[in-house]
């Protein structure tokens, strides 16, 4: 009998790095040196005798975000999952991250601000995976690309992946072509993983070759962010990191807002909304919608602090999911990982820590058998479905409750938003939901876990009586 979906997450997402590992493959092709990318050569190093990262951008990575990555300039959080499954793959990474400069978060949890609906909730509750990494996307990134690299059976070339080769039932290598180079060069492989984000290709060169596409759904949410850095004053505010989010309803217009205490001594501020909500790169309206729209903080920063640099914006028209888990043909040799399967609302902060959830996949599929990558990686994208499914469920849960957006609904949506409002509204008091609610929502437990019995009679309790206990 095969494992639930909460039982196989707990899996995929345990912090204990693997007892045994053995070298199934010479040679292992991966196509994108983000996140997703980087994850993957860590775990196929266990198992290849040599890893080859192809990266389109040849920039430093140290000096800030890449043009590969379009919304690199933008707030990023690591949610705790993601922390967990870094240590797991980088021992001591967040210990090293403090180290060049990553600040230590405070001892006192309260000065972690979360407004919902004008209202401000109970903080963040401690999910006991050590200091939280609150950093910039480029910063963490950095950290990760150096110690990718350090590992000796992997190395970085830089140049455009153009396609894939293919025999009658498997990937038998990749092609790029060089940066400034005029012939692509090949590169044979046993297993290619396609780390190449939103914009992959991947779909097509099956297609090319005889292959069916896997089915993409996109859930159109027309998220507009500007983001602004400023450099740290206490004169200024007292912030160190604030989450506001007010959700359309009566009276109330949706909008996203946040602020990151980062490295170098700095502030990292995000004001966003949806569809014809559109903040711009103009300092001015950017000032006047962090007074107007958020709480005081947003407009101490933004009026008083000194902004380093503009302000930066970025769009993102729709969250996306390619099950490959749904084809009824797929070529041995090739797995995909990272926003190349799916991709989500940003402001749900689960992109980087389903990467690092996806890379766990792919460590529990090569210890599955003698050489599973001689078959279709089923497997692997049955277990990536598990992970793929939870972060969905978070986010397009509420995405569906924008005005703009028409579904689709998911079977049984009037009862699950029934309980989910209720179970939302009891958290904002409710100490104990609020610690249960958390642990979902940073991917440390499938939502599964909010349906049981306890958890069930509580949020009843105390949502249906507007109680709560402390």
């Amino acid at each position: 009998m095969s494992a639930s979906p909460s039982r196989l997450f707990a899996e995929i997402a345990t912090a204990e790095p693997p007892a045994e590992t053995r070298v199934v493959m010479r040679r292992a092709v991966v196509l994108g040196g983000s996140m997703a990318g980087l994850l993957a050569a860590r775990v196929l190093s266990d198992h290849a005798e040599e890893v080859l990262i192809v990266e389109r951008d040849p920039s430093d990575v140290d000096a800030g975000p890449r043009p590969g990555v379009p919304q690199g300039s933008q707030v990023h959080a690591l949610l705790p999952a993601g922390q967990v499954q870094l240590e797991r793959w980088f021992p001591g990474i967040a210990d090293e991250a403090l180290a060049l400069g990553a600040p230590p978060p405070p001892n006192d949890p309260g000065t972690a601000k979360v407004f919902v609906n004008g209202m401000l909730g109970l903080p963040p509750a401690p999910t006991g995976t050590g200091p939280a990494l609150i950093t910039t996307r480029p910063f963490l990134e950095a950290l990760v690309r150096r110690r990718t690299l350090a590992v000796d059976n992997i190395r970085m070339v830089y140049g455009r992946a153009e396609g894939l080769l293919f025999d009658e039932r498997r990937v038998t290598g990749a092609r790029y072509l060089p940066e400034g180079g005029a012939e692509p060069i090949v590169e044979a492989a046993d297993l290619v993983v396609d780390a190449m984000g939103r914009s992959s290709r991947l779909s097509d060169w099956l297609a090319e070759h005889g292959w069916p596409r896997p089915p993409l759904h996109r859930m159109p949410i027309k998220l507009n962010y500007a983001t602004a850095l400023f450099k740290r004053d206490e004169k200024v505010s007292d912030a160190w990191v604030a989450v506001f989010h007010t959700m359309a309803g009566k009276g109330r217009t949706a909008r996203i807002g946040g602020i990151n205490s980062v490295e170098g001594d700095r502030w990292i501020m995000l004001v966003a909304g949806y569809d014809g909500d559109r903040p711009s790169r103009d300092v001015a309206d950017f000032t006047a919608r962090c007074r107007e729209h958020y709480p005081q903080m947003f407009g101490d920063i933004a009026e008083h602090g000194e902004m380093l640099g503009g302000v930066v914006t970025y769009h993102q028209a729709d969250s996306r999911r390619r099950d490959f888990h749904k084809l009824d043909r797929l070529p041995a040799g090739l797995v995909a990982a990272g926003d190349a399967v799916a991709s989500f609302n940003p402001v749900y902060g689960q992109g980087m820590t389903s990467a690092t959830l996806h890379a766990s996949c792919l460590s529990k599929y090569l210890r599955s058998g003698p050489k599973p990558h001689d078959e279709p990686a089923r497997a692997y994208f049955e277990q990536v479905r598990v992970v793929v499914d939870a972060a969905w469920q978070i986010s397009t849960t509420a995405d569906i409750e924008l005005p703009h957006v028409d579904g689709p609904y998911p079977p049984g949506y009037k009862v699950t938003k029934w309980f989910g409002d209720l179970l939302f509204r009891a958290s904002l008091t409710d100490p104990v939901l609020n610690a249960r609610l958390g642990r979902v929502t940073t991917m440390l437990d499938h939502p599964a876990a909010l349906s049981r019995p306890g958890t069930l009679f509580r949020a009843l309790r105390l949502g249906l009586l507007g109680g709560s206990r402390r």
